[in-house]
């Protein structure tokens, strides 16, 4: 078993699909560990998106997260992160896979539903950002 992290974004909420994500991914095979509905500030978005600071992007995508509020969430289940990228779909909800979380729920390359860790390593990190050890269970 492994870990990932997942952020239903600002859109998505905003839209009232936070429970049919969660649904959704749990049909997968996913145990969800640990999840909250959280308002970012700028400082916590910049910080948790750092690795983006350089890219044109990070000034509308900061924007973005902190437009409402989101939901991190703490899954498990075999190959975690290799297959939430898979559920999630393209970056791009118009060019998602049908039936992926982007395909459903998103609607372009922005308001794409949902974000996923890239990594395992990256995994750990963005995890621990919103939740601490005794938050998991």
């Amino acid at each position: 078993m492994s870990r990932t992290l997942t952020i239903i974004k600002p859109d998505a909420v905003r839209a009232g699909n936070s429970g049919n994500i969660v649904a959704l991914l749990q049909k997968e095979g996913f145990v969800v560990l640990g999840m909250r509905q959280v308002q970012l500030t700028r400082a916590q978005a910049e910080a948790f998106y750092a690795v983006h600071n350089e890219r044109p992007f990070f000034g509308e995508l900061v924007d973005f997260m902190t437009s409402g509020p989101c939901v991190p969430i703490s899954l498990e289940r075999d190959n975690a992160q290799e297959y939430l990228r898979e559920v999630m779909g393209a970056t791009n909800s118009e060019e998602a896979a049908e039936g992926t979380v982007r395909n459903l729920y998103g609607t372009d390359i922005q308001n794409n539903a949902i974000h996923g860790s890239d990594s395992d390593e990256n995994a750990a990190i963005e995890t621990a950002f919103f939740f601490a050890g005794c938050d998991l269970v």
